[in-house]
């Protein structure tokens, strides 16, 4: 397929208005990617045709959305090269992901003076969850260093793993820097000393191509929303061995076997970690932008995307008194920026005012801004139908505005 962005734009509805009387530019799709009509069409689709409980039904309706429910399952498991169907978890994001592993696995695995290792650069979602799981196991979290340009520090990750490590929890691409991190040479040298890796890919899901048993990743996790598919919908890949070993995250319906008032046996995977009614909706809309994302093609999107970044990056370093933070000579489509003189929220407010979505604020990432002495950071983030014309459009925003407070 020829990669024509204008005529991929046609795809999503929403790109097609004005914010305050301007053309919508939307740059944070970090934040959230926005949805092409597929997506759209397919969950009112499921609502207005068969809309019905799974797994439960022998009516044509629960029959044909539980084959449906289950293809995606399958689509997932495609699309990121995992070895099994049933490693593939559904649930409602990434942060529901890492909470279901750090809860499951650190009450089967972690005990008084494990540790946990995490880095500077992860976001509060794989952060909070592990300080807990430590907190009621009476283990300790111990964070890898990030240098000045946004890169892991990789002595240090070497010299902070020990025997006491039980689990290492590292985002693929981090959401505030957009530094691509080495997720596979990590992975290997954790193995090299039998500790399973985590792997949040909720920034990395809709730029590279991802393959689980590639990378060697223990746990892989991602949201939907972040790859053009429904809120509420993500994806928990595991490998068997951990996930039968692992007790489950919730009881209720589905994950369970047989239950009585004496005892309750749990169901095989993965449904042992499914409880309750499940997103059938939202599950049919990732099947279908992962479809989409296919049709296009990962290194046609990612080609573009970084055609992007280069773009916007050459343009910034131009503007007087503006600073990029994060400066990996391995990036994702992400860059983050401060002004020496005016507040992120400020130069934010006054986008928004002439059209432009971007993000402000900390990202979710509090201590890698501490890291970095700043408050937060403006971010724009770029996806398959951004052009550098909305970039052009940026630049000269960022001109007129900061014009204004000077």
């Amino acid at each position: 397929m020829i990669f024509d962005v204008q005529k991929l734009r046609v795809d999503f509805p929403i790109l097609n208005q004005q914010v305050h009387g301007k053309p919508l530019v939307y740059f944070d799709n970090a934040a959230t990617t926005q949805k092409p009509n597929d997506v759209i069409g397919s969950i009112s689709d499921y609502y207005n045709t068969y809309n019905s409980n799974i797994h439960r039904g022998v009516h044509f309706l629960s029959q044909k959305a539980t084959n449906a429910y289950e293809s995606v399952r399958d689509t997932v498991r495609k699309f990121i090269n995992a070895e099994h169907r049933h490693e593939i978890i559904f649930t409602r994001g990434t942060t529901e992901s890492i909470n279901l592993i750090a809860t499951s696995f650190g009450k089967k695995f972690l005990k008084p003076g494990d540790e946990v290792l995490i880095s500077w650069m992860e976001h509060h979602s794989n952060i909070v969850p592990w300080q807990m799981a430590c907190e009621e196991r009476g283990a300790l979290l111990k964070v890898i260093p990030v240098s000045d340009k946004g890169d892991i520090e990789t002595d240090s990750y070497l010299k902070l793993l020990n025997e006491k490590t039980k689990i290492v929890a590292i985002t693929h691409v981090s959401n505030a820097l957009g530094t691509i991190v080495p997720v596979k040479e990590m992975i290997a040298t954790a193995h090299s000393r039998n500790i399973p890796v985590l792997v949040d890919g909720a920034q990395a899901i809709s730029h590279q191509q991802v393959d689980v048993r590639d990378l060697d990743a223990d746990f892989y996790c991602f949201s939907g929303h972040k790859m053009y598919a429904p809120m509420g919908i993500g994806i928990l890949y595991g490998k068997e061995k951990w996930l039968e070993e692992m007790p489950p995250y919730q009881g209720g319906g589905e994950m369970i076997q047989d239950v009585s008032f004496v005892r309750t046996t749990y169901n095989e995977l993965p449904f042992k970690f499914e409880a309750g009614t499940p997103n059938v909706g939202d599950a049919i809309g990732l099947e279908k932008a992962i479809n989409y994302i296919l049709s296009i093609g990962m290194k046609e999107i990612a080609k573009h995307e970084h055609e992007l970044l280069t773009y916007a990056t050459e343009e910034l370093k131009r503007i007087n008194g503006i600073r990029i933070i994060g400066n990996s000579d391995n990036k994702a489509a992400v860059i983050s920026f401060i002004h020496e003189t005016i507040h992120p929220y400020d130069i934010g407010t006054i986008l928004d005012q002439l059209g432009i979505a971007i993000r402000t604020g900390n990202h979710c990432a509090q201590p890698l801004m501490d890291r970095y002495g700043i408050q937060g950071t403006m971010r724009a983030s770029f996806a398959l139908y951004n052009t550098k014309t909305e970039i052009d459009i940026l630049y000269n925003s960022l001109l007129r505005t900061i014009k204004m407070f000077s």
